[in-house]
């Protein structure tokens, strides 16, 4: 056999590895989903009282000492567990016929193929618990709790990839760059929703104050790896300082990416500087530029993003409001924000507007 044949079988063994431990997992949670939902309606019916958890760990822990992760604590998560999501979209079977069990004692064993059915058809069976205990203990609605479970889904995140998301306040960054996206690059893509940020937080780069548009570039490009993981898993890198010829002169753009979910380049101008409306002169002539002798037939048209310092929000919003080009103006911050003044912000836009689109 070759050396291509003996790959082929480890790539076997990994994808089966890999499903074993898919399938170990949505067990797992489909578990702690039963004995969350089993140690609420007790404690509901007044069946068990306060201190009945505590016995049950102990029970636990002294009959079956081969059993872990279910003490006092790991109980009370699994009874948040059931609690958080019980009544939430995110859980896809209907519960009217748990709710309509007339021996509430027995409802452990009565609903266990309404329950696997109900967790193995759900985006929670699709995370590890690990993802589970830091979406709970990190955010505070289910709008957010739902935002980062299929954000986490789709972009494959470790733990730690999640746990620095909800750090960077994400969920809010996210849904004010929707309420802010300009109307001419909703129009040419209509998808983009959820794909650009209001501002983009480059805490990884440990940069010195002040710092130039060098030394930006070069840590961005040192830490793509990172930085991908703040623009989004979707996006690919193409280059930096990539040419562009525009009559008898060459330009240079500081970094292009190819998107994959909007079949779209997105070029990206770095200012370590406020926002000045003739920035956008220079972006918009990089699109065109783009359009007409790099883009393939079958792609969308592309996307600046002019990354600043600082921006006055006022001069933004005069500066794009007759612009057709599909532009966005976006801060970067070099300190992992305050999560507090960002939902302030967000609050503060949905009772303006009435809401998002």
């Amino acid at each position: 056999m070759s050396q291509q044949e003996f790959a082929s079988i480890i790539a076997l063994i990994e994808r089966s590895q890999a499903t074993a431990i898919r399938a170990v997992n949505t067990e797992l949670v489909n578990l702690y989903w039963q004995v969350g939902q089993y140690i609420n309606r007790r404690i509901a019916d007044a069946a068990w009282g306060d201190k009945t958890i505590e016995e049950l760990a102990e029970f636990i822990a002294k009959q079956h000492p081969e059993i872990k992760g279910f003490n006092r604590r790991g109980l009370y998560r699994m009874k948040q567990f059931y609690e958080t999501y019980s009544n939430s979209s995110i859980v896809s079977s209907p519960m009217t016929q748990l709710q309509n069990t007339e021996n509430q004692s027995d409802i452990i064993f009565y609903s266990a193929d309404n329950l696997n059915y109900q967790i193995q058809n759900s985006p929670l069976a699709k995370l590890s618990w690990s993802h589970h205990l830091t979406i709970m203990s990190r955010t505070g609605s289910e709008e957010e709790r739902t935002f980062y479970i299929n954000l986490a889904i789709k972009e494959k995140y470790s733990v730690r990839e999640l746990d620095r998301q909800i750090s960077s306040s994400l969920f809010e960054r996210v849904m004010i760059g929707n309420a802010k996206l300009p109307a001419a690059i909703k129009e040419a893509h209509p998808g983009i929703a959820n794909h650009f940020k209001d501002s983009y937080i480059l805490e990884f780069l440990n940069l010195p104050e002040p710092h130039n548009e060098t030394e930006l570039k070069k840590g961005l490009v040192k830490q793509m790896k990172r930085f991908i993981l703040e623009l989004g898993k979707d996006f690919l890198f193409a280059g930096e300082e990539f040419r562009v010829q525009v009559g008898n002169r060459d330009f240079f753009i500081d970094l292009l990416f190819y998107h994959r979910g909007l079949q779209c380049l997105v070029a990206i101008e770095l200012k370590t500087d406020r926002f000045e409306p003739e920035y956008m002169g220079k972006l918009d002539l990089y699109l065109e530029a783009l359009d007409r002798d790099v883009k393939k037939q079958n792609e969308n048209p592309s996307i600046g993003i002019l990354l600043c310092k600082d921006r006055d929000k006022e001069l933004v919003e005069f500066s794009l409001s007759r612009s057709m080009s599909p532009t966005l103006i976006a801060e970067y911050h070099t300190l992992l924000p305050d999560k507090r003044i960002l939902q302030q912000k967000l609050h503060e836009l949905f009772e303006n507007s009435g809401g998002t689109d």
